[in-house]
Formats: structure tokens, C-alpha cells, sequence
């Protein structure tokens, strides 16, 4: 009766046993789907975060160009403007009267400029130097003895730049 019982407790180790992989492989196979969707939300995070960054940066970066040229409109409507007060100052006067109206155009033409200046709005200077499409539009040429080939001769009307942009380029007569 010895081998029975010893027969018997060997088949219940053996069924023990089958019971226990058969609990572990579900337990295991739990953890692994467990721990493969963990991965899959941390890399889920980590592009969200990615693309938050990469947003919070953009909007950033176009917050900055936005206060750097705020003023380009309005600069752009005021240069009319200084274009007609440099015709009014460049008239000659004679009388008593004219002179008085010359220095208060001129002391609003310096405020004005002074103005734009804060502001980053600068003349171009391109008398005298190669001319380069960038700065300046040529609209006429002319040849003239003495001067290479593609030198601004005559400035027609004056370009400006806001900070690192060209706001309106030049127009500029060149020699040939």
C-alpha cells in the first residue's frame, strides 16, 4: 500500500505542478502585454512632450519675429512721408517767413527719423558702391567717363531696412 500512497501523492505533485505552470504562464503572459503597454505609453509620452516642445517653441519664435517687425506697416506708410519732407527741405528759400517754416519742417523731419531710428529703421547706403539688387533697384543707367561699370551714380529715391529686412529698396540711377 506503501507504492499506492507514494503513486498517488506523486500524481497530485504532478497535477500541483501542471497547475501551477498553467497559473504562471496566464500571469506571465499578463505581465508581458502589462509591461509592452507600459513601453508603448512612455513612448506615447514622450512624443506628446516632444511635440509640445517643438510647438511651444514655434509659437516662440514667431512671437519674436512679430516684436522684432511690429513697426514694418507702419514704417512703410510713414516713408512717403519723410520722401516729401526731404523735397520740401531741399527747396531753396529766401525769405524771412520761408526760413522760420524750413527749420520747423526740418525739426519735424529729424524727430521723424530720429523716431524710425529707435525703432530699427535705417537708411541703405548704396551712393557710390556696386550696386546690388539686394538694396537697390536700378531705373536708369549712364555712362560716365571714369567710373566702372556698375556704380551707383545718383540715388532717386533712398531705401530702408528694418533692422536685418529691407523694407523698400532704393531706386538708383548706374553707370555702364
Amino acid at each position: 500500500m506503501a507504492k499506492k500512497e507514494h503513486k498517488k501523492k506523486s500524481v497530485e505533485n504532478v497535477e500541483e505542478k501542471a497547475d501551477e505552470v498553467s497559473v504562471t504562464n496566464p500571469l506571465e503572459e499578463e505581465i508581458t502585454k502589462l509591461q509592452e503597454e507600459i513601453d508603448k505609453l512612455k513612448n506615447d509620452y514622450a512624443r506628446a512632450y516632444a511635440d509640445t516642445e517643438n510647438m511651444r517653441k514655434r509659437l516662440q519664435n514667431e512671437a519674436d519675429q512679430a516684436r522684432k517687425y511690429r513697426i514694418q506697416s507702419f514704417a512703410l506708410e510713414v516713408l512717403p512721408v519723410i520722401d516729401n519732407l526731404e523735397r520740401a527741405l531741399a527747396q531753396k528759400v529766401e525769405s524771412e517767413e520761408a526760413i522760420n517754416y524750413r527749420k520747423g519742417v526740418e525739426m519735424i523731419y529729424n524727430q521723424l527719423v530720429g523716431a524710425l531710428k529707435n525703432e530699427g529703421v535705417e537708411e541703405v547706403e548704396v551712393l557710390d558702391k556696386p550696386y546690388d539688387p539686394n538694396f537697390a533697384q536700378a531705373i536708369m543707367q549712364e555712362k560716365v567717363e571714369g567710373k566702372e561699370s556698375g556704380i551707383v551714380l545718383e540715388v532717386l529715391q533712398k531705401g530702408y531696412k528694418l533692422k536685418d529686412r529691407i523694407l523698400r529698396a532704393a531706386m538708383v540711377k548706374i553707370s555702364e
